[in-house]
């Protein structure tokens, strides 16, 4: 059985092993910078990048931001839009973590000398990847909207 590049064009690391020189594309093991074309939630993005014919996503690794159907969600949402769409970003890749299980690649994402992962948290749109489970989106949002 072979690899569906099309929906899944990241290689984890152990598939790189079997379908790397099978892969009709570059795969990713270094940092880059790509143009933001769009903002898919508050913690996931699809960007062009100079050595792709196609775009592709970024999952914001170490952050968890809510869904768009939950609380806070198309906040989130539309402040990271404000902030990065039709930008150019750096994202910075771990080697030893660069793809999630849904396929889509891991990497701190910076604009202007902002690690966008950490501004979304100091401006209470996400939490980091370790609090998630002690912090519920619904909670946590619904706190923020009463202090505020």
């Amino acid at each position: 059985m072979g690899h569906d590049f099309k929906k899944f064009p990241e290689l984890t690391n152990r598939q790189m092993q079997v379908y790397y020189f099978e892969s009709p594309h570059k795969q990713i093991t270094e940092d880059f910078r790509a143009r933001v074309v769009q903002v898919t939630d508050g913690d996931t993005i699809r960007v062009k990048w100079r050595d792709r014919d196609f775009t592709f996503p970024i999952r914001f690794s170490n952050l968890a931001a809510p869904e768009l159907n939950e609380q806070g969600g198309i906040a989130s949402l539309n402040w990271l839009a404000g902030e990065i769409l039709g930008k150019d970003v750096d994202v910075k890749v771990d080697k030893n973590n660069r793809v999630e299980k849904w396929g889509r690649l891991l990497g701190e994402v910076w604009c202007n000398g902002f690690n966008m992962a950490e501004e979304s948290i100091r401006r209470g749109h996400a939490v980091s990847w370790r609090d998630r489970a002690n912090v519920p989106f619904l909670n946590f949002f619904a706190e923020l909207e009463a202090i505020e």
